[in-house]
């Protein structure tokens, strides 16, 4: 429930202001002068103050600024018998809510209060908004305790209060997008919005549109002005993953923005300038590019003024094991599945692979291993038939049944699988990794 605190001298008005307030829902507290106003103020917590101007030890419009010192998010309406016009610009500069004559505005008071509990509302989720973004992006949410971890992220973070460009190497899969959001959020620009671009995923024309947008007309299709997310990502933080699939063309269009923050729209004659910071990252060895001719020298300098290095998961120990239970957990509810327990061998297992795919392979290891899982505890049994089949293969080497064996464990990862899509056909062979007529194939011969 809402509270409201009604300051006025006056007892009856204070009195009738109340009794229309808890008619609507609201909850109630009163105060008589500043002094007692400031102490509610601080005891009560009220959403929101309606206050007399004219008060025995002071002006409602001053208390407003005092008010707002002590209480930022509490909106206040001032009431008065004889307003004037400077005396409610004043009040508006203060921080109030609104300004408005008793009497004339009572019908106003009503809607006037629910607008401003609502504006409370709407503050308090965006600060509770904030707050969990700001955990779910922050340094402590990297997972892991290996030293090379440890010492990535010890970087990340001193870099991140600077405006300086950073360039994140590493395989892929490694978490380089998760070091860049964090990075971002823990800057002074993580007010504003995040924009991320893979240059891999677009032609050098269609990239060189989508980054540094077009004026109308610029070419066939050119119907309007466009945006570019350089633009958009003006006053923010955008990240280019992939920087070294970018197209050599591209690259000195983006070096003048690092040494000048301008450049020119296509189809466009004059600059567009903004201010942005620019985290890049690949997999490529650049030296190497460099080497060939394929990505600019001048370039690489400029965007690895702080370059961080990201170890890949072979090199991370235990911390397999960490992120497995992190994913288990989190996946589990996406799934709304009821996963308690995983059994020591499933996590032994997932420590002896080789994980080219680093951290987004064994995520995407785990979301399977749960969607096929039957019981509440995750087994070596729930895993990838082809995990199973290498580890097989590693533990038996001098096993002479060994094809027996496995197409034991094929037939039955096959009917866990068909028992998840309730027999649909499509859907397991697309969860398998297999052709339709594969798996009509392994049906027919396993008698399923």
């Amino acid at each position: 429930m809402s509270k409201i605190l009604i300051v006025d001298d006056e007892a009856q008005i204070r009195s009738l202001l109340a009794r229309m307030m808890e008619l609507e829902g609201y909850e109630v507290c009163q105060a008589g002068d500043c002094k007692v106003a400031l102490k509610q103020l601080d005891i009560q917590k009220p959403d929101v103050v309606l206050c007399d101007v004219f008060l025995p030890d002071g002006n409602g419009v001053d208390l407003v600024s005092e008010m707002k010192k002590v209480a930022p998010q509490v909106e206040i309406i001032l009431l008065t018998a004889r307003g004037n016009i400077p005396d409610g610009v004043q009040a508006i500069k203060n921080g109030a809510f609104d300004y408005i004559t008793k009497g004339d505005d009572n019908n106003k008071i009503i809607p006037l209060v629910n607008r401003a509990v609502e504006k409370v509302r709407m503050n308090v989720r965006l600060e509770n908004l904030e707050r969990k973004v700001g955990h779910t992006y922050s340094f402590d949410s990297i997972i892991g305790v290996s030293k090379v971890l440890k010492d990535a992220v010890a970087l990340a973070r001193k870099v991140s209060g600077t405006d300086v460009s950073v360039l994140l190497t590493g395989e892929t899969g490694t978490g380089k997008e998760v070091f860049a959001q964090a990075i971002h959020y823990n800057s002074k620009r993580a007010k504003h919005d995040f924009v991320a671009v893979n240059c891999s995923s677009f032609s050098k024309d269609l990239l060189e549109s989508e980054m540094f947008g077009h004026k109308a007309g610029a070419f066939t299709g050119a119907l309007k002005d466009k945006k570019g997310l350089f633009e958009e990502a003006d006053h923010s933080t955008i990240f280019l993953d992939e920087i070294g699939e970018m197209a050599f063309e591209l690259q000195a269009k983006l070096l003048r923005i690092l040494e000048t923050g301008e450049y020119i729209k296509i189809g466009d004659t004059k600059p567009t300038r903004v201010n942005v910071r620019i985290i890049a990252a690949t997999n490529r060895n650049l030296p190497e590019d460099i080497a060939k001719g394929n990505f600019r020298e001048d370039l690489f300098y400029r965007l690895s003024v702080f370059q961080i290095h990201l170890p890949s998961l072979r090199e991370r120990g235990g911390d397999i094991r960490l992120l497995a239970k992190s994913f288990v957990k989190n996946i589990s509810l996406q799934l709304s599945r009821q996963i308690t327990e995983i059994s020591p061998d499933f996590l032994a297992t997932l420590e002896q692979l080789p994980w080219k795919g680093n951290i987004r392979e064994l995520r995407n290891v785990i979301e399977r291993s749960l969607i096929v899982c039957e019981g509440d505890r995750l087994e070596v049994c729930d895993l990838p038939l082809d995990i199973q089949n290498a580890c097989y293969e590693r533990l038996n080497d001098d096993a002479t049944p060994g094809g027996l064996e496995l197409a034991s464990m094929e037939r039955r990862h096959i009917a866990r699988v068909l028992g998840y899509t309730k027999g649909n056909k499509t859907e397991a062979a697309r969860l398998l990794k297999i052709g339709l007529t594969t798996l009509y194939r392994k049906i027919e011969e396993y008698h399923i």
